[in-house]
């Protein structure tokens, strides 16, 4: 093996933790160097997170010009472009990779690219993506490398070519009829977004509704609107084999809790989970464990079983959402920096953005139930919010947790338009540890979405009438 170039800091895969951490060192005047495979910036900015809420909001503009009538505005014919929107969409990456390496440049990181793999404790071995091999070791290493689609282990599924998410968002047509396999926040997404697009959409869910991990009524209202674009939604079903090729013609053999059918369609998503991207990268040559799943095992500092090894992100176990990995990085930060923090009981918001989108934060009544947490729970539908009435977009509703101990917000989920901002206000009481009156009394100005939290939380029942969430 060639003697290792050495680096203070050698972070693998440039994902948002991994990334801002490079730029901070670097900026710091360590010697930084940073190996990704492939994604400059991370999944989020080329084949995730923005890639898709862009070809959704493209989308959303289709849904609106198609009910222009509804507003009094007539149209004439309307004709979608698919290459259109995809070219939108790489537009939009390839501003946001040039800002990257803009990002690379001025701080003075050394942006390999390449696959890394341990080779010994602290130590890479990179094949360079233009050929050749470079060995890396860092006094601090630090692993960032994310995770992947996962193909269900169906007959016939992997051999059909599968769209996954990636696919999903570089597509220059609109599938006919695309099955969506997965009722997750992927799935739906996406689901929604070639429903408006113009395909005919088939949701198939394995579980018994879809958004699982959602309380059951924010999983009934967003099916309903879902099924009220013209979505069909099949909820417990069990794939037997997928025939064909996607992109020309699939069959779907299901098992029902009523019989046996076969589902006939041109594509196929797979929305399923993911899968960290942690085999084949040496990692027991480090001495980093990683868990039965193959997440990496780590502590509440994301400290590995190795010394001077951390994980980032999504191969972590963090919560996978780009804003935890950010603040994966500000742990570390902090840390390297002589402080103490930790991801114990940190507070992690997340939004489904379809339309209308869903935004929750904090306990939900599934997690008070489970926990035995005593709550009192209130409840307002988006049509009694006056704004709605301005926009005609009156689905959903809003509903806040709050504890029978100390009048303390606890949790508060929200379906319906700036779901996420209206969300970030009362992530902010829960924060600051506000009682709820001072946000059920606050001058919220009008007519906004979020002056329904007035209402909403005058109906927050008495403490003599809280029960168990359930």
């Amino acid at each position: 093996m060639a003697e290792p170039e050495r680096f203070e800091i050698l972070i693998l895969g440039s994902g948002a933790g991994g990334k801002l951490l490079s730029w901070h060192m670097g900026q710091s005047g360590r010697r930084t160097a940073l190996v990704e495979r492939q994604w400059i910036g991370g999944s989020c900015p080329n084949i995730a997170c923005l890639p898709s809420k862009n070809e959704i909001w493209s989308a959303r503009v289709a849904h609106l010009v198609q009910n222009a009538a509804e507003f009094g505005i007539t149209t004439g014919p309307i004709q979608l472009d698919m290459a259109k929107v995809r070219k939108r969409k790489r537009d939009m990456v390839d501003g946001l990779i040039a800002a990257h390496l803009r990002n690379y440049e001025t701080s003075g990181v050394d942006l390999i690219l390449g696959s890394g793999r341990f080779v010994a404790p602290k130590t890479l071995e990179v094949r360079l993506k233009d050929g050749g091999t470079r060995v890396l070791m860092g006094d601090k290493l630090f692993v960032n490398v994310g995770t992947h689609a996962s193909i269900p282990n169906i007959p016939g599924l992997r051999a059909a070519k599968p769209l996954t998410h990636i696919e999903a968002l570089d597509l220059d047509h609109v599938p006919p009829h695309l099955i969506v396999l997965g009722g997750g926040y992927v799935g739906l997404e996406l689901a929604q977004a070639y429903r408006r697009f113009g395909s005919r959409v088939t949701i198939l869910e394995l579980g018994p509704r879809v958004l699982s991990r959602e309380d059951s009524d924010v999983s009934h209202e967003v099916q309903r609107f879902l099924v009220g674009e013209g979505i069909q939604v099949l909820t417990g079903v069990n794939p037997l084999q997928v025939e064909g090729q996607s992109g020309q013609q699939i069959r779907v053999t299901l098992r029902t809790t009523a019989d046996e059918q076969v589902i006939e369609a041109t594509d196929i998503l797979v929305a399923t989970g993911r899968i960290p991207n942690t085999s084949d990268i040496g990692l027991e040559e480090a001495g980093v464990q990683v868990d039965d799943r193959g997440y990496i095992r780590v502590n509440e500092r994301l400290e590995t079983s190795a010394p001077d090894v951390w994980a980032i992100g999504e191969c972590a176990g963090s919560p996978q959402f780009t804003h935890v990995s950010v603040d994966d990085f500000q742990i570390i930060k902090t840390n390297l920096s002589g402080g103490n923090q930790s991801t114990h009981d940190r507070l992690v918001p997340y939004c489904l953005f379809t339309d209308p989108p869903v935004a929750h934060v904090g306990l939900s009544e599934s997690d008070a139930e489970r926990q035995g947490v005593s709550v009192r729970v209130a409840k307002l539908p988006m049509d009694g919010v006056l704004r709605t009435a301005t926009t005609s977009e009156g689905q959903g509703f809003m509903k806040v947790l709050v504890s029978d101990r100390n009048d303390q917000i606890l949790g508060f989920t929200m379906i319906g338009p700036d779901a996420g901002e209206v969300m970030a206000a009362v992530q902010m009481a829960i924060l600051a540890g506000l009682p709820y009156q001072r946000m059920r009394d606050a001058i919220l100005a009008h007519p906004t979405m979020a002056e329904g939290l007035g209402s909403l939380l005058a109906s927050v029942p008495a403490r003599s009438t809280a029960i168990v969430a359930g």
